[in-house]
């Protein structure tokens, strides 16, 4: 959205977002919402023993019908999953028909499950209105089996055998298939979705596609009546009617394809139908009470089987078989395409036939269905433009784009009731008893069935919560309410557990996650603020009334002896212990950790910036802010100083770091001298209040008085400077003083150990040479820098925090660094990096952090992406080099991606990254120009939308004009074009503004200050998130 005083100017994009909003029209009522994998999930377990991945394989998931959910490539569905659009493939070559994304089961990789396909997410907008993906399908037999032999052959001390390792990519024998789907410009429910295959070898190739339409198997558990079956039924050679309770009608009208090459006949689609029920007989040697099963187009296709598919075309799922195989298939640089759309009415088109008659009939406007596409492309142009309108390359731009894309490409539908999960189903037979007390067994009240932001859509198809925390802030970007949405659903009561606890994710509802809550609540309570205009305190009151209840719950299952240093468990950071923390400790006593203490620290401080900013509005909320500055000082204060013997610290003096200890009860503790991020996230807890704020609190700031005469010990400890107050005369409450910051920055940024050329380390290089080792009980327990893969199997194996970068806590580590800017001011200056003469003041070193983060995955002078690890194709096939991966964590060294490939969750912060510093982000690995913008940045043309060129999409010899020969425009009548040169002024009008901010910041950065320095209230929320 655009603001020009009163006026706001939305377009297209917006407008169908704000028609969701008031609902008025439910744009998102379809979406990407359909899983990559179902099987191996812990809802489709009914082991007796808890194995998901035993228990439901990937070889059985083409032939045995899932309880709680679908998969399928590209799939889209609606906002309950029960009709589902999905697209399979075949090369001729595979022994299976591709319906979905092959990977690996925990059990089978030498890092735990591991997809192995190469596809990418490369559009996507809020509404869904416009989507894009790209799966390089290829044309050779697929590797099922050397995947597998190869991970299970190799040790966790190599990396994995990927599906790039192989030879299936050599001299590009693959097809490049974009997927695309657009919705009309005035019917919501309205879908077409086009296909266009290029064949990318040097010889022809036969490709064959199969759209499928799948309802969720909701018929076979015995809670629904059989009149309530749904059904999909062909209506002539082009259409398929599909019928849902729920639902009502649709169509899915299919269009003939033209041929491969010019002398080839147009390729006509062929119906096939089937029910989407489990092939017992393949299975379990049993009776299929249905005879068309779920696999039947598999055999009727790979295996030749005729009768596999029902010859009355009625069916459950549905498949529109085009065979692209005339001759010797799509010739080299050919392309296949296919159109569709999914919709409440048959298109008809009216044309005049070779005999001059005007002739009416069923069919698709090949023309009319492309020019759909070019206008929700624009729309998405325009969008995104507006999201990010400052001059910044080409590269960052596309990277944000992708980031966004995959933000949206990974939300789900989510769905699970506990007591049908764990009790079974009236039709099936009952579980084994001892299945109840495996998981989540005091979990009963869940009852889930939502959209969901998930972290990965095939590695992590279910909800973590923390990760939802760091997700939301991307999406406020482009979807506030969503984003609200994702934090409101996991505070309500069909989730969060009576006792206030927030579930963690579905392996184990019951884990505990860090609580990042509340700072993500307040933060895209501002996002939206900042960037749409709307202060919604309706929602910012709900949830915090809400996490009262979790925060009441960690201080009461969490601070063990009631002293305010907190134990937490695992909290997200898996393996970076000695000791699984998670577990009872083998040495006996307590964990007491240095991050759950400094979380906790966080979590109050951003509860007491939620409990003034309502106080605003209700001056109730003063109360509470009030107990919560209390809450704070008690926890820094446990935390941090000794008093005589009674009180433990997890500071170490001589060390200049934190550490967790363990805790035999009293004095006696033992701490564990690993410096990893545990020493760092004390940082995270740090708030200014401003003069200005706290004038408008005279209960809160009596109380804040009273306590600092009345408890000036405690006081003096943990607000930084009472007499002598920061820059604008603020107050700084913090975990860590002035001395310690210093102590901490000086290993944080120094490269031989946490700072690393693309962020922070998880654990520092120190212990690279110098591991930490614990021998109890004759078991040794060690812990070594680990800069890629995990060498250890505690939880799962596939995550590492014993060395690699992860941007969830580098985004954290940046803010805390301009809190404490906002404090000290340009005068406090460190060493960055340590030992190389250089010294920033903060606000500089948090743009560092930045600038080394978005060198993951920006492109060096020499054409490479540290995240492609140094693969050629990757880095400079013009086929390859302009997509982008989002992993789960990035190596320590060198950067490259880890772990989950399609992780746009918590790596998708980088999108709000490269809106913040991405207008002077230097290119790798060239020198540092503190605070000012590099030149070289903005080198390309700046316009309002980047224009690519087109490729050939083929189309019907009917088609009266092809796709290039054509304006991209109707010609615009004169209101138009007066409404367009207004919108362009405004517009331009906003840009030159916000270039003159830019202009000026950039001036007094030569000056030794940076855009955090301006005279305005709440200077950091201008820095980070001012649109």
């Amino acid at each position: 959205m655009v603001k020009h005083g009163s006026h706001e100017y939305l377009c297209s994009e917006e407008k169908r977002l704000k028609e969701d909003k008031e609902r008025k029209k439910y744009w998102k009522k379809w979406g990407p919402y359909l899983s990559e994998r179902q099987w191996g999930t812990v809802r489709e377990d009914y082991s007796a023993n808890g194995d998901a991945w035993s228990h439901f394989p990937f070889d059985h998931a083409k032939s045995r019908a899932y309880r709680w959910g679908e998969d399928g490539i590209a799939g889209v569905s609606d906002s309950h999953a029960l009709q589902c659009i999905s697209f399979a493939f075949w090369n001729e070559k595979d022994d299976i028909l591709k319906e979905r994304l092959f990977g690996l089961g925990n059990p089978e990789g030498n890092h735990g499950e591991s997809i192995k396909e190469v596809h990418y997410y490369l559009d996507n907008t809020p509404t869904h209105s416009y989507m894009k993906y790209l799966y390089k399908y290829p044309q050779k037999r697929f590797p099922y089996e050397e995947l597998r032999k190869e991970n299970g052959s190799r040790s966790r001390d190599v990396p994995e055998y990927n599906l790039l390792d192989s030879d299936i990519f050599d001299e590009d024998r693959y097809w490049d298939i974009f997927i695309e789907t657009a919705k009309d410009t005035d019917d919501e429910e309205e879908i077409l979705f086009r296909v266009t295959a290029y064949n990318r070898g040097p010889e022809a190739a036969p490709l064959h596609i199969i759209p499928q339409i799948t309802f969720r198997n909701t018929w076979a558990w015995g809670h629904e009546t059989p009149d309530k079956k749904p059904n999909i039924s062909i209506e002539n050679e082009f259409v398929a009617r599909t019928k849902h309770w729920k639902l009502g009608e649709r169509v899915v009208q299919l269009s003939p394809s033209p041929g491969v090459t010019p002398d080839s006949s147009d390729v006509l689609p062929k119906l096939i139908f089937t029910d989407n029920d489990t092939n017992f007989q393949l299975l379990y040697d049993g009776e299929n009470p249905n005879p068309y099963t779920k696999d039947a187009f598999h055999r009727y296709i790979v295996d030749d089987e005729k009768d596999a598919i029902n010859p009355k075309q009625t069916g459950t799922k549905a498949g529109a078989w085009y065979a692209f195989d005339e001759g010797d298939g799509v010739p080299p640089g050919g392309c296949a395409v296919v159109r569709f759309k999914l919709s409440r009415k048959v298109e008809t088109r009216t044309f005049t036939d070779e005999r001059g008659a005007i002739v009416t009939d069923v069919g698709i406007d090949e023309e009319v269905f492309d020019d759909m596409f070019e206008l929700r492309r624009y729309d998405a142009d325009e969008f995104y433009w507006r999201i990010s309108p400052l001059p910044m390359t080409d590269d960052l731009r596309n990277i944000q784009r992708q980031a966004f894309s995959g933000m949206l490409w990974t939300k789900q539908f989510y769905h699970m009731i506990w007591d049908q999960w764990a009790n079974g189903d009236p039709a099936q037979p009952p579980p084994p008893p001892e299945r109840k007390k495996i998981r989540n067994d005091k979990w009963r009240h869940m009852h889930l069935d939502d959209i969901l932001s998930m972290p990965d859509c095939w590695e992590y198809p279910f909800f973590a919560a923390w990760d939802t925390a760091f997700h939301c802030i991307p999406l406020a970007m482009i979807d506030p309410e969503f984003a609200k949405k994702q934090l409101d659903v996991l505070t309500r009561e069909w989730y969060m557990h009576p006792n206030g606890q927030i579930p963690a994710y579905e392996w184990n509802y019951g884990d505990v996650n860090p609580p990042v809550h509340a700072w993500a609540t307040f933060r895209i309570f501002k996002i939206e603020r900042k960037m749409y205009g709307h202060e919604d305190l309706d929602f910012l009151e709900r949830v915090f009334q809400k996490l009262l209840l979790n925060f009441t719950w960690w201080v009461n299952r969490k601070d063990f002896e009631g002293n305010n240093v907190f134990e937490g468990g695992f909290l997200g950071l898996d393996n970076i212990g000695v000791f699984n923390r998670s577990e009872s400790l083998p040495t006996g006593g307590t964990l007491e950790q240095a991050d759950s203490t400094g979380w906790m620290a966080f979590y109050c401080l951003n509860m007491l910036n939620i409990a003034l900013e309502l106080a605003k509005h209700r001056r109730i909320y003063e109360d509470i802010a009030s107990k919560f500055f209390e809450h704070f000082l008690f926890i820094s204060d446990a935390m941090t100083y000794r008093d005589g013997e009674k009180e433990k610290s997890l500071w170490n003096e001589e060390d200049g770091f934190y550490y967790d200890a363990i805790s035999h009860g009293g004095p006696n503790s033992q701490q564990m001298h690993v410096k990893s991020l545990v020493g760092l996230i004390p940082l995270f807890a740090v708030l200014t209040l401003e003069p200005v704020s706290l004038s408008k609190f005279p209960a809160f700031t009596k109380r804040l008085d009273w306590f600092i005469e009345h408890r000036n010990d405690i006081a003096e400890r943990n607000i930084a400077s009472m007499r002598d107050r920061g820059k604008g005369d603020r107050l700084l409450l913090a975990l860590v003083s002035k001395d310690r910051l210093k102590k901490i920055l000086q290993k944080m940024l120094d490269e031989d150990e946490f700072l690393s050329p693309y962020g922070i380390r998880s654990l520092s290089k120190y212990h690279e040479k110098h591991p930490y080792a614990m021998t109890v009980e004759g078991q040794e327990f060690k812990v070594e820098y680990v800069p890629g893969d995990s060498n250890s199997a505690m939880f799962g194996g596939n995550s590492n925090w014993r060395g690699p970068i992860w941007l969830c806590v580098n985004f954290l580590l940046i803010e805390s660094l301009l809190r404490f800017h906002m404090f000290y001011g340009s005068k406090f200056q460190v060493e960055c990096p340590t030992g190389s003469g250089d010294f920033m003041h903060l606000g500089q070193v948090a743009e560092e952090l930045q600038h080394r983060l978005q060198h993951i995955f920006a492109r060096d002078d020499f054409g490479r992406r540290a995240c492609n690890a140094g693969i050629e194709m990757l880095d400079h096939d013009p086929n390859w080099r302009e997509y982008v991966w989002f992993h789960e964590f990035f190596h320590g060294d060198d950067g490259s991606g880890l772990g989950a490939s399609h992780q746009t969750g918590w790596t998708g912060l980088i999108a709000k990254m490269i809106h913040d510093s991405g207008v002077n982000c230097r290119l790798p690995h060239t020198p540092r120009t503190p605070g000012s913008a590099a030149n070289h940045y903005f080198d390309d043309v700046f316009s309002r939308v980047v224009k690519k060129p087109r490729p050939f999409m083929g189309r019907r010899h009917s088609t009266a004009r092809s796709i290039d020969a054509r304006s991209d425009w109707d010609e615009e009548d004169e209101e138009d074009r007066r409404a367009r040169e207004k919108d362009d002024e405004e517009v331009l009008q906003y840009v030159n503004n916000r270039l003159k901010r830019v202009m000026s910041v950039s001036g007094r950065s030569e000056a030794g200050d940076t855009a955090i320095d301006s005279d305005e209230d709440d200077e950091f929320e201008q820095q980070l998130d001012e649109a």
